[in-house]
């Protein structure tokens, strides 16, 4: 059995360099069913079940026109990752890959995203399907799926010239 924070056979970690203040803010806390890393989904799904984005003050206004959208990408802060393996056994059999080739929680910036349904919008709380965290993750920022996006007008010639 896979135990939470434990370094697997083939895995590697290094002492990170003390970090760089990026001046990130959380915006807010995410609330799912999911107490333990061992029981969160290892991705989220659309027919999951109905999770809980509360944003706190002052961003509540930023949900203006939010309830427009189908599906939102949310960003969030994995707080409970670990941020020194750069080799990863994620099948546990000695075998390792890069932290880079993965999608691991543990990472040195460990920031999760999902593209999660929204199914409806309570005043400063969106009710979303889809996540993939645990209960009390704190929430980073919430954009519109790109996938919902085309380009505003096709490119004209000169627009990738340097100069």
């Amino acid at each position: 059995m896979v135990r939470e924070n434990e370094i697997r056979r083939g895995e590697i970690a290094v002492a990170a360099p003390p970090p760089d203040d990026a001046g990130l803010v959380f915006i807010g806390v995410i609330h799912t069913p999911w107490t333990s890393r061992l029981m969160t989904p290892r991705m989220g799904r659309a027919d999951g079940p109905l999770c809980r984005i509360e944003v706190h003050e002052p961003w509540r206004e930023a949900l203006s026109g939010v309830e427009q959208f189908e599906r939102l990408e949310v960003l969030y802060w994995l707080h409970l990752s670990r941020r020194d393996l750069v080799r990863q056994s994620p099948a546990d059999d000695g075998s390792t890959r890069g932290t880079f080739a993965l999608r691991s929680p543990a990472r040195p910036n460990p920031i999760g995203t999902t593209i999660a349904t929204l199914v409806g919008v309570q005043g400063p709380t969106l009710l979303v399907r889809g996540m993939d965290c645990l209960d009390g993750t704190p929430l980073l920022d919430i954009k519109p799926d790109r996938t919902l996006f085309r380009p505003i007008a096709p490119p004209q010639p000169g627009d990738f010239e340097t100069g």
